[in-house]
């Protein structure tokens, strides 16, 4: 699976197996970020799982579950230090990989201009437009 670049240091994707992160670690990814809830998942998908795997393959993993409706100011400032302390590109996963594209959009709003925000999303395959009012 080839991760959707957003930027040089944020990649987006949907659910990644435990037997690809050793890929991404040779890949030169420095961390990886669940954003999906254990509850979605199967069981061989879990954060656990999936953070013994990075384990074994030296990548650091971290575990952030997301649904949109718990997208607030807090979640969002844990992925910018989650981001902001990886050695190297991220690769952050969800079940499609638009919760991912969602939280890094919230992200750069101050910082980017909007439309520059949506089009780095749209360039990676996330229509965010409805976004746009949220990010001005």
């Amino acid at each position: 699976m080839q991760p959707n670049k957003i930027s040089d240091k944020y990649f987006v994707s949907p659910q990644i197996e435990a037997t690809q992160i050793k890929d991404f670690a040779e890949a030169g990814f420095g961390k990886i970020i669940c954003n999906r809830p254990n509850e979605e998942i199967s069981r061989e998908l879990h954060s656990n799982v999936m953070a013994n795997a990075a384990e074994s393959a030296g990548i650091a993993f971290d575990f952030l579950p997301l649904t949109l409706q718990r997208m607030n100011a807090e979640i969002i400032a844990k992925q910018r230090l989650l981001i902001e302390e990886a050695d190297g590109p991220v690769l952050a996963y969800c079940e499609s990989g638009t919760r991912c594209a969602v939280i890094w959009a919230f992200l750069q709003a101050g910082n980017m201009a909007s439309d520059d925000i949506l089009q780095a999303t749209a360039n990676a395959g996330y229509n965010l437009e409805g976004l746009h009012l949220m990010l001005d």
